[in-house]
C-alpha cells in the first residue's frame, strides 16, 4: 500500500448542506415515497420508535436461561441442552445474513423489520404456549409434542431475529441526514442511546426475568417478554409516518461478485496510472459519502478499466468481454476493496464458539 493511501481518509464525506434546508439531501423519502421533510420526519421523533430494547429483553430472556429450561421442562441431558443452545444461538446470528440480503435487495429495512418482527412474536407466543402443554395434556402428556412445539418457537425466534439485528440500527441511522451538520452529530448520540438500550434490555432479562422463570414459572417468565415484543411491534409500526426511508440499492454481495467476474474477464487490460480514467457512474448506494480509491487490491481495478475500448470491427464475444467492465463502475470497485480488506476477519468468526 502506498504512503498516500495510508494518509488519505478511506471515506470522503460530501460537502455539508445548509442547516435550514427544507428537505433532506441524502435521497431519503417519506411513507408516501416523497422527498423527506426535515421538520416532520426522522431525527429523534423517529428514533424513539426504533430502539432495540424490547428485542433484547426477549432474546436474552430465552438465551440466559435456556439450558435450565431444556434440562428441566424438556428433560434433556446437559450435553444435549448445551448442544441445542449453541445451535440455536448460532442460528440466531446466521439468519441476519438472510435478513440483510432481503432488506438490501427486495423489501427495504422497514418492511424487513416488520415481517421478521411478526415472525419473532409468533415464535415467542408458541414458545410460551409450549410451557403450558404438560398442564393442558394432563395424563395424556406426550414429551414429543412438547419438544416439537418448543423447538418450533425457538427457531421461529431465531429466524425473526435475522431481520432485526441487521436492519434496526441501519434504519435508525437513516433518520439522520449526514449532510446536515446538526443531524450528523445527533446520529452519534443516537448510537450511544441505542447501545445503552441494548445493555439495559440484557440486564433486565439476566436479572428480573431469570428470577421470574426460576421462582414463579416459565409460563410467566416467557409471557412477559412476549408481551414486550408484541408491544414493540405495535410501537414500531405506529411510527411509520415519521420514518425516513432509503431506497433499495441491491445486494452488496451481488455487486462484489460482479466486480470479481469483470476483473477476471479483463485480466489482460493495462491499468491506467490515473484512477480518474476508470469507468465512473452514479451509484444509488453512494449515499452521503464516497469511498476513496486506493492502490490496494489493484486487480479489482481491471473491472472498471476502459484502457482498451472495443472497436466496431471486433467480434461480438470480444466486445462483450471488453464492455463487461461497464457495470463494475468505480463505486463498486471501492466497496469491493473494502470488503476484501475486511474478509481476513471472517475465519476467526467462523471458528470461534462465542
Amino acid at each position: 500500500m502506498d504512503a498516500q493511501d495510508v494518509e488519505r481518509p478511506l471515506i470522503n464525506h460530501l460537502p455539508q448542506q445548509v442547516e435550514n434546508t427544507e428537505f433532506t439531501s441524502d435521497g431519503a423519502v417519506d411513507i408516501s415515497n416523497q422527498p423527506a421533510l426535515k421538520r416532520s420526519t426522522g431525527n429523534w421523533r423517529a428514533c424513539f420508535f426504533i430502539l432495540e430494547f424490547t428485542e433484547c429483553v426477549a432474546f436474552f430472556a430465552i438465551a440466559k436461561n435456556l439450558v435450565t429450561y431444556l434440562t428441566g421442562a424438556l428433560q434433556e441431558s446437559n450435553i444435549d441442552a448445551a448442544t441445542t443452545v449453541s445451535t440455536w444461538i448460532g442460528s440466531s446470528f446466521f439468519t441476519p445474513l438472510i435478513g440483510a440480503f432481503l432488506a438490501d435487495t427486495f423489501w427495504g429495512r422497514y418492511w424487513t423489520v416488520v415481517i421478521f418482527l411478526s415472525i419473532y412474536v409468533t415464535g415467542m407466543f408458541i414458545l410460551t404456549v409450549s410451557t403450558f402443554i404438560p398442564l393442558l395434556m394432563g395424563s395424556s402428556y406426550d414429551r414429543g409434542i412438547h419438544c416439537v412445539t418448543a423447538y418450533l418457537g425457538l427457531y421461529l425466534v431465531a429466524l425473526g431475529s435475522g431481520g432485526i439485528k441487521p436492519c434496526v440500527s441501519a434504519l435508525g441511522a437513516d433518520q439522520f441526514d449526514a449532510t446536515d451538520p446538526v443531524e450528523r452529530v445527533t446520529k452519534g448520540s443516537f448510537f450511544n442511546w441505542y447501545y445503552w438500550s441494548i445493555n439495559i434490555g440484557s440486564l433486565l432479562s439476566a436479572t428480573l426475568l431469570v428470577w421470574v422463570q426460576d421462582n414463579i414459572g416459565w409460563g410467566v417468565g416467557l409471557a412477559i417478554p412476549t408481551v414486550f415484543m408484541a408491544s414493540g411491534l405495535s410501537v414500531f409500526v405506529a411510527g411509520r409516518k415519521v420514518y425516513r426511508y432509503q431506497k433499495v440499492g441491491g445486494s452488496p454481495l451481488a455487486r462484489v461478485s460482479q466486480v470479481v467476474v469483470a476483473a477476471v474477464r479483463n485480466y489482460d487490460l493495462v491499468l491506467p496510472e490515473d484512477y480518474s480514467a476508470l469507468h465512473e457512474a452514479p451509484s444509488p448506494t453512494d449515499g452521503n459519502y464516497k469511498i476513496q480509491h486506493t492502490s490496494q487490491f489493484s486487480m479489482y481495478s481491471r473491472a472498471g478499466s476502459l484502457t482498451k475500448l472495443p472497436s466496431l470491427h471486433q467480434p461480438l464475444a470480444t466486445k462483450a468481454r471488453r464492455t463487461h467492465g461497464d457495470f463494475a463502475r468505480c463505486p463498486r470497485l471501492r466497496s469491493s476493496k473494502c470488503f476484501s480488506g475486511c474478509s481476513p476477519c471472517g475465519p476467526p468468526w467462523c471458528t470461534s464458539s462465542r
